[in-house]
């Protein structure tokens, strides 16, 4: 049976979606069917979240059974997957693809997921994209907004992320620590060589997609010249006109169940009422600068570590 030798493991929302969905293009590649199994984290169970998740965190699961006990043929984001048998179902397909791979960006944040990687797996590649922290605070807390699970504005999320400590998931838990880089770099750097680890920035990608992306299908030792064709990603946020009123009457459940009901003529103009065409909300100047000095010392580290300037996440 074939295991991953590759794995895509954060930071979450730092683009690892859409790279996902490149790397899933290329014919030498296989990926996981299943985005997100979360699988070498122990902390990511159903036991670990607050206890306003369980019941919705359960139904997923028996979703997720469905899909294990199927013929897996379309795509999944997100399931937690904890049995070694139900593990290896992701990669029953695999041909004779060079590069065998899963993303779980819950990896870089877990405690307990090198070792577990390093334990099973030690010749595998690790691919981190980190991103400014603050940034990338703001882009999940839109895709809570997105999804409905979030309603207040980002000022009062990330406020009560501050006060929070409880050690249960949630919406306010790990949502800071998951810009903590320092520490989760120093741990799969502890137990992976450096030829093993392909560690950049967001930032670098953007100023150059194509260069970066030819750089890591190196790593990943296979055709470089592969261009991916461009793909919708499924977890792109999309915020609605009315965040309180969209959360209070569950708007995006009605969207879905509304979807069959809807003449297709009438989708966009649908959709543009409730989604406005404009570009998601920026990043508030003074929320900015409360989540700069909570991340600073983290960042100054992590300049240490990586030898890199990240002086751009500090202003």
């Amino acid at each position: 049976m074939s295991r991953p030798n590759f794995f895509i493991v954060g930071a979450p929302k730092a683009g690892t979606d859409e790279l996902y969905y490149d790397l899933d293009q290329h014919p030498e590649v296989y990926m996981s069917p299943l985005k997100e199994p979360c699988f070498f984290s122990s902390e990511v169970r159903l036991e670990n979240f607050h206890p306003s998740l369980r019941s919705q965190t359960k139904l997923a699961g028996e979703s997720l059974r469905q899909y294990l006990d199927g013929s897996m043929d379309g795509k999944r984001f997100g399931g937690i997957v904890s049995d070694w048998k139900d593990y290896e179902k992701l990669f029953s397909k695999v041909e004779d693809e060079k590069a065998i791979g899963e993303g779980s960006v819950c990896y870089l944040w877990s405690p307990s997921a090198p070792s577990a990687i390093a334990s099973s797996i030690p010749h595998a590649r690790i691919i981190i994209v980190l991103m400014d922290p603050a940034e990338r605070a703001f882009r999940q807390y839109l895709k809570s907004v997105s999804d409905g699970t979030v309603g207040h504005s980002f000022r009062r999320h990330m406020q009560k992320a501050l006060r929070d400590d409880r050690k249960s998931l949630g919406v306010y838990h790990p949502f800071l620590a998951l810009g903590n880089y320092a520490e989760s770099v120093c741990r799969y750097m502890s137990l992976f060589p450096a030829e093993q680890l392909h560690i950049s920035l967001y930032e670098e990608r953007n100023t150059d997609t194509e260069g970066w992306l030819a750089n890591l299908l190196e790593f990943l030792d296979v055709d470089s010249s592969f261009v991916p064709a461009p793909v919708e990603v499924p977890s792109t946020p999309h915020v609605p006109r009315f965040i309180g009123i969209s959360h209070a009457l569950h708007l995006q459940s009605m969207v879905r169940r509304a979807k069959g009901m809807i003449p297709e003529a009438l989708k966009p103009f649908a959709k543009q009422l409730i989604y406005p065409a404009q570009s998601l909300p920026y990043l508030d100047p003074e929320d900015r600068a409360v989540l700069v000095a909570y991340y600073r010392q983290d960042v100054i580290r992590l300049q240490d570590i990586l030898a890199r300037d990240l002086s751009s996440w500090l202003v």
